[in-house]
């Protein structure tokens, strides 16, 4: 098994407090199966799934809520502390300190996550009056006629595939009735998170993470979509009530759309703790990732739509976020060579493995570039999250290291290394399990054994 190996094995002694009672869990001993029906996996989005708040939107590229909570015990923060996620996504840093009383700084450049996270860290509605739009909205579901709605005919062919026609119209209908409903504004995002949630619920297509696969081989059995939106708004009126009763104290949450590589507007060693988990360098093309629910919504229409709103504002992950013609001979940016040379020396090796490699490969996949371009962005981000941070503070990441090509990439590695470059006293690596088992039948993808870990960075 993949886990015996001794460079994955866990020393939980030297892992926070709090963060080392989470890993005992058998989900993340070397040796120990996978459970399917495990909710506690510290590193995963399982958690998740079944959380009240953070499973308004399921968005598993992420880390599980209980990680937040483990950290901030461990750190003593209390109201009044503030923390910082450069890569918020749909929000589970900032729903965890919200509930916690905790002020948060949470950073995402995805025009749509965090648009979802904004809807997932507001709680302060006059909650009878959105019971009682939610009890007029649903009454108006059930008694207006669905197929007498208006046209399908605006969605893209995408979306056409993961539905039935009456499916299909269904949805459309219950998007109209929303706009049609007189409530406030934020109650109206509220309903439509709802809706958002329903588009994979509801989809006869394989629409499971991180592609969606409208093709009879992925076909699932296909659920109406009334009653999974009736059922998912119930469920977030009723969470709404679970988390504002058990709510610590009132505290801050920023929520800014902005590129985690530029400067932030908060002051220099303001921040209390930096958690976060950023794109793993794995070429998984984040933008595409919500495509069937930017296209429902109107948020986009097209590839180009979706690469101009989207892709061409993330870091560098993905070979789809490449132009050759853009990076000049010597891909890697001089100032990681100013912040370790060896660092820069090693990265200059593989990714001429890399372009060596590319030249053979049917695909041609950039893979060079992507590594360049990764380790230039990441270079930034910890640039401004070392600015940011008190002195005696940490910067915890969960990282997941690559080997495109089969040339293996210690992103985590490096990562601590540039960070100790930019000014950090030390870090320090914990595995937390290994990757990649379930694509050992592919004869096209390399051995390389990899894991996921947490990468803390101390100031």
């Amino acid at each position: 098994m993949p886990g015996s190996d001794e460079r994955y094995k866990i020393d939980k002694e030297r892992l926070p407090g709090g963060v080392r009672e989470q890993l005992a869990f058998e989900f993340y001993e070397a040796r120990a199966p996978a459970r399917e029906s495990s909710t506690e996996r510290l590193g995963t989005f399982q958690d998740n799934l079944r959380a009240p708040i953070h499973r308004w939107f399921k968005y598993p590229a992420g880390f599980s809520y209980r990680l937040i909570e483990a950290l901030i015990d461990d750190q003593g923060l209390v109201p009044g502390n503030w923390i910082l996620d450069p890569f918020v996504g749909c929000g589970t840093t900032a729903v965890v300190a919200k509930e916690r009383g905790i002020n948060s700084v949470g950073i995402e450049a995805h025009p749509f996550v965090w648009w979802v996270a904004r809807v997932k860290c507001f709680w302060e509605y006059d909650m009878s009056s959105l019971h009682r739009s939610m009890i007029r909205l649903i009454h108006q579901l059930h008694q207006a006629r669905w197929d007498e709605a208006g046209t399908v005919d605006k969605y893209p062919a995408l979306v056409h595939k993961c539905y039935s026609p009456a499916n299909l119209q269904k949805l459309d209908f219950i998007w109209e009735i929303i706009y049609q409903l007189d409530c406030p504004d934020e109650e109206r995002d509220f309903f439509l998170l709802a809706l958002t949630d329903t588009l994979r619920t509801a989809s006869r297509a394989g629409a499971g993470w991180p592609y969606i696969a409208p093709s009879k081989y992925h076909e699932k059995q296909e659920r109406d979509a009334l009653e999974a939106f009736c059922q998912q708004v119930q469920v977030m009126y009723r969470d709404l009530l679970e988390v504002q009763g058990r709510r610590h104290a009132q505290s801050e949450c920023l929520l800014l759309q902005m590129d985690a590589r530029d400067p932030y507007p908060v002051g220099p060693e303001s921040i209390d703790l930096a958690v976060t988990s950023p794109p793993y360098l794995n070429n998984y093309d984040y933008a595409d990732r919500t495509r069937l629910e930017m296209y429902f919504l109107g948020w986009a229409r097209s590839w180009r739509d979706i690469t101009e709103q989207v892709r061409d504002r993330l870091i560098i992950a993905a070979t789809t976020q490449i132009r050759r013609s853009a990076f000049p001979d010597h891909p890697l940016s001089d100032e990681v060579r100013e912040v370790s040379p060896r660092v820069y020396a090693e990265l200059s090796d593989r990714i001429h493995q890399l372009e060596e490699r590319r030249r053979h490969k049917g695909g041609k996949k950039s893979y060079d570039l992507m590594v360049a371009g990764y380790f230039n962005d990441m270079l930034q981000v910890l640039k401004q999250v070392y600015r940011v941070l008190k002195k005696g503070s940490e910067f915890v990441l969960v990282l997941g290291d690559s080997a495109p090509y089969g040339v293996h990439i210690p992103t985590e590695e490096y990562l601590g290394e540039l960070g100790l470059g930019v000014g950090f006293r030390e870090y320090r690596i914990q595995p937390l399990r290994t990757r990649g088992e379930k694509w050992g039948h592919n004869p096209q993808r390399h051995k390389v054994m990899l894991k996921e870990s947490l990468l803390t960075l101390f100031k």
